[in-house]
C-alpha cells in the first residue's frame, strides 16, 4: 500500500517538471503582454519599455524559466498585473470559492447518480432503465453552457428562485448564519447545474457493474439457496458494485475544481475559473501560469487519489 503511495508521488514530479516547461512557453508564445493595455495616446513608450526591461521579458525564455520556477517552489508565483496584489493571495481568495462549489457538486453527483444508476440496473429492459439511459444520453449531449444558460434565464430571471451571481448577498454580515446559509444558495444553482452534466459517466457505470454482477457465480449459488433477491442485491450486487465507483471520486473532485471554467462564467461566480478567463482576456501571465500549473497539480493529485481508493479497495492492483 505505502510502496504504490511513495512510487506514484514519485512520478508525479518529472510530470510536473515537463509540464511547467510546456506551461512557460505556451504563455510567453500569446500575443501582447500585461503592459499592453497600459498603452494609451499619453502613454511615453520608454516608460512601457523600462518596465518589459524590468519585469525580464527580454531575457531568454530560460533565464525567465529558472527565476519563475525557484520562486514558484517557495509559494511565490509573482504579482498580478491586472490586480496589483500576489498571484498566490489572489489565487487563495478564489481556490475557496471553487472548492465549495466543486464539493456541493460532487456530493449532488454521487446523490443522484447512485440511486439511478442502481434501479437502472436492477430493472433491466424496463420502462425505468430506459427512462434513465434516455436521461443519460441527454444530459451526456448537451453542453455544460446551454444547461447553465438554461438554468439561469428560468430559474435565476424568470423565477427568481436562485441569484444570478456572486457568492453572499451585500449587506449581510459575516460569521452569522444568516451569511453561510445565503452563501449555500448561492451554491445551489451552479452546483445543480453541474452535477445534471455530470451524473452520465456513474449512471451507465454502475448500470453495467450491476447487469454484469447478476451473472456472476456466487449470485447464483445464493439465489440456488433460496436467499432473497432483496437480499441479494443489498449484501453482494451493490457493495460489490459501488466498490469501483469509489475510484471515480478522485477523478470526479478534481475535475470539478478544474472544469468549473464555464460554470463560474455564467453564473458571475468568483472562482477559478472566472479568473482564469479574465486573466486571459487581460494577458496576466503570472496568473495564467500559476492557474494551469495548478488545475495539471490537481489532475495528477486526482489520478493519485484513484489509485489509492482502488488499491484499498482491490489489494491485487498494489504495487509489491
Amino acid at each position: 500500500m505505502w510502496k504504490t503511495i511513495v512510487r506514484r508521488t514519485i512520478m508525479m514530479i518529472p510530470q510536473m517538471f515537463v509540464l511547467s516547461i510546456i506551461i512557460f512557453i505556451l504563455a510567453k508564445q500569446m500575443p501582447g503582454d500585461p503592459f499592453t493595455g497600459l498603452i494609451t495616446p499619453e502613454t511615453d513608450p520608454s516608460r512601457i519599455e523600462e518596465l518589459r526591461i524590468k519585469a525580464g521579458f527580454y531575457d531568454p525564455w530560460y533565464v525567465q524559466y529558472y527565476h519563475w520556477i525557484t520562486n514558484a517552489f517557495q509559494g511565490d508565483f509573482g504579482q498580478s498585473y491586472t490586480y496589483k496584489i500576489a498571484v498566490s493571495t489572489l489565487i487563495g481568495e478564489r481556490a475557496l470559492n471553487t472548492f465549495w462549489l466543486a464539493l456541493l457538486s460532487a456530493i449532488l453527483v454521487y446523490v443522484i447518480a447512485i440511486p439511478l444508476g442502481m434501479i437502472a440496473g436492477r430493472k433491466q429492459d424496463t420502462l425505468y432503465d430506459k427512462s434513465i439511459t434516455l436521461y443519460s444520453y441527454i444530459s451526456y449531449a448537451i453542453p455544460i453552457f446551454v444547461l447553465g444558460l438554461i438554468f439561469l434565464f428560468i430559474f435565476g430571471y424568470r423565477l427568481m428562485w436562485f441569484p444570478t451571481s456572486g457568492t453572499v448577498d451585500v449587506g449581510i454580515e459575516p460569521g452569522t448564519l444568516e451569511y453561510y446559509w445565503n452563501r449555500i444558495y448561492h451554491l445551489i444553482l451552479p452546483a445543480m447545474t453541474y452535477a445534471i452534466l455530470g451524473t452520465t459517466t456513474i449512471i451507465q457505470y454502475l448500470r453495467s457493474e450491476i447487469i454484469d454482477a447478476k451473472t456472476q457465480d456466487y449470485v447464483k449459488t445464493a439465489r440456488s439457496k433460496g436467499v432473497p433477491m432483496k437480499r441479494i442485491y443489498r449484501r453482494h450486487i451493490f457493495r460489490n458494485s459501488l466498490l469501483p465507483i469509489a475510484a471515480f471520486f478522485g477523478f470526479t473532485i478534481t475535475g470539478l475544481l478544474g472544469g468549473s471554467i464555464f460554470i463560474e462564467t455564467i453564473f458571475g461566480f468568483p472562482g477559478m475559473g472566472q479568473l482564469f478567463i479574465n486573466s486571459i482576456t487581460s494577458r496576466d501571465y503570472s496568473v495564467i501560469t500559476a492557474l494551469v500549473m495548478l488545475y495539471g497539480f490537481l489532475a495528477l493529485l486526482g489520478s493519485l487519489l484513484s489509485d489509492i481508493i482502488m488499491s484499498i479497495v482491490d489489494p491485487r492492483i498494489r504495487i509489491d
